[in-house]
């Protein structure tokens, strides 16, 4: 489909009418607003049609031939769902038309336009004393406090993006990826799918895109991105990764005016472990997914599916949520559930001018914001090139799609510390672990500004070197009900204990604002760890708080004492320590 999913926003404007989709028609899934050229559709797992490519061959032929179009089959998603061809020269009506008959058959579960996403970042335009974004003590993200316990050591991150352009920078970092840009045109390398994820430029013509688009040169985008996460770090040159010793995987999927829904949606799969037809096994699976792209649309059934598989392989998907100054619910990937959808923040930590907001979104991470100077923007690896590759630079960006690979990062770096943390911990922990944005966010930022020090501290057992006593014993937690607690004996310490007691809480949980969460000492005093909040409705408590307990003797029976405060919603307390 031609349609332009999410217009970039160029440093120093503001998002204007261009940047946001048509209205949606239909009930459940975005229609078309420009004629489209192919159709994902989803079958129910009965259907003959999704095992079957000549099924799903044959009735293609035959919604089209209800609908007086020419259909075919194209290609088996990684998801499973079938691409349809609908040839060239169709209106929006006809197009409305075949979707409607596809609609109207009870076997088909879903069947959703192929859109074009697009990148969500501009470039502007090098060393680490200028990546304030991770470690300025306004908005920056607190990384270094977190390298003392991981690095991204045995993390593989996918890039899905532009593909990767030659940085010496980063190359230490890129393991093996695929180009999975199907569309010759769209390609711009003179191939569709191969094993060659490198970056041939993204520039255009002018009205290459589209009436009135203008002519642009090439992005690099998703080495930036990747530079982010991983540039090789300690080596006397060019700027710090987050997670420095994690591998990136790049898959290309966008390139001239942009990239398919059914591209990203194979380069999910494939990522994740899936397999997708025609593409070999991937040996570098990957942890931890970044997607810095998107458009104009609520997410697909399609999308939603392929991403839910993603997941439910143990790998962590973070999205950009746009870069349009609009509510993010209609934007996708950034609307779709089981990602962790990222809002940029500038300098001063407030939203970033062009960023999405919203429900949807979960976190706020640092994006830039380089009309208040080019050097508060994010620095990262690039290259010079306009159009073709030249030589490696340093430049500085802008965008939610900057604010994204922060949030990849230290996803990448939790991983490394804690091997088995599920995606829905990793998201409950990056929330749970969040500090107060420092400046405003109207529309809503998520749970605020990531803090990398502190998450990474609490999901590897926050240890500061003292010693820890743990219970292990899951204790349900009853539904609007009494207080529950579970003790730990503490035994062979001297004195009090300290002034910043670390309590580790592993709560899981399906609404944590019902919780009242306390810490009873051996004498009966309480500590206030947690109080319930009717407008925190994340999933989970996994953190590690620190309690001032000098008054305390250290020696005793200590117990965490939870209380669910309102009704619907259940959880347990798998288990919890103290480390003093």
């Amino acid at each position: 489909m031609s349609t332009t999913v999410a217009a970039q926003t160029p440093a120093g404007t503001t998002a204007s009418a261009a940047d946001t989709a048509p209205a949606l028609a239909g009930p459940a899934e975005a229609a078309p607003s420009v004629p489209a050229e192919r159709l994902i559709v989803g079958y129910k797992p009965g259907a003959a049609e999704a095992k079957s490519d000549k099924a799903a061959d044959a009735d293609a032929a035959a919604k089209g031939k209800e609908a007086g179009e020419d259909l075919g089959f194209q290609r088996r998603l990684g998801s499973g769902a079938a691409l349809v061809d609908l040839g060239d020269g169709l209106s929006t009506k006809d197009v409305s038309d075949v979707i409607a008959e596809y609609r109207a058959d009870p076997q088909v579960a879903y069947v959703v336009p192929d859109r074009l996403n697009k990148p969500l970042a501009t470039p502007n335009d090098t060393e680490y004393a200028k990546q304030w974004d991770l470690f300025e003590s306004t908005a920056g993200m607190r990384v270094p406090g977190a390298w003392d316990i991981a690095t991204g050591s045995g993390v593989t991150v996918a890039v899905i993006d532009t593909g990767y352009v030659a940085h010496s920078d980063l190359a230490a970092n890129v393991v093996g990826g695929y180009d999975f840009i199907a569309d010759t045109a769209v390609a711009g390398d003179g191939n569709g799918r191969d094993s060659n994820p490198a970056d041939p430029g993204d520039w255009t013509n002018a009205n290459e895109c589209g009436s009135g688009w203008g002519a642009t040169t090439s992005s690099w985008h998703g080495t930036h991105v990747a530079g982010t996460i991983a540039a090789v770090t300690n080596n006397n040159k060019g700027v710090a990764g987050i997670a420095y010793n994690a591998k990136i995987s790049p898959l290309r999927v966008l390139g001239r005016c942009g990239g398919y829904d059914s591209d990203i949606i194979d380069a999910i799969t494939w990522a994740s472990g899936g397999s997708v037809s025609g593409v070999p096994a991937n040996t570098n699976v990957a942890k931890v997914i970044n997607m810095s792209l998107g458009g104009g649309g609520s997410c697909t059934s399609a999308t939603q599916s392929a991403i839910n598989a993603a997941v439910n392989r143990g790998t962590t998907v973070v999205v950009a949520a746009g870069n349009s100054n609009a509510n993010a619910a209609n934007y996708s990937p950034a609307s779709c559930s089981n990602v962790i959808s990222v809002a940029a923040l500038g300098r001063s930590g407030s939203k970033a001018y062009y960023s999405n907001y919203g429900s949807v979104v979960d976190i706020a991470a640092p994006g830039g914001d380089t009309s208040t100077g080019t050097a508060n923007g994010i620095l990262s690896t690039l290259n010079t090139g306009t159009q073709g590759p030249a030589s490696e630079t340093y430049a500085y960006y802008q965008g939610t799609s900057m604010a994204a690979p922060h949030i990849a990062g230290l996803a990448a770096l939790m991983k490394s510390a804690n091997s088995s943390l599920t995606p829905a911990q990793i998201e409950s922990a990056i929330k749970t672990n969040a500090r107060a944005l420092p400046g405003t966010c109207s529309g809503g930022c998520g749970a605020g500004l990531a803090d990398a020090a502190k998450t990474v501290q609490a999901v590897s057992g926050g240890s500061t070197g003292g010693t820890t006593f743990t219970s292990t014993s899951a204790l349900a937690i009853p539904d609007n009900g009494p207080a529950v607690e579970s003790p730990i004996t503490v035994s062979g310490l001297t004195g009090n204990a300290p002034s910043a007691l670390q309590v580790g809480v592993d709560i899981t949980h399906t609404y944590r604002g019902d919780l009242v969460i306390d810490l009873v000492a051996p004498d009966g005093s309480t500590y206030r760890l947690k109080s319930a909040s009717g407008t925190d409705s994340a999933d989970n408590v996994i953190t590690t708080y620190t309690v001032n307990a000098s008054s305390e003797t250290a020696n005793g029976t200590w117990k965490l004492r939870v209380q669910d405060t309102a009704t619907l919603d259940t959880g347990t307390l798998n288990s919890w320590k103290l480390t003093f």
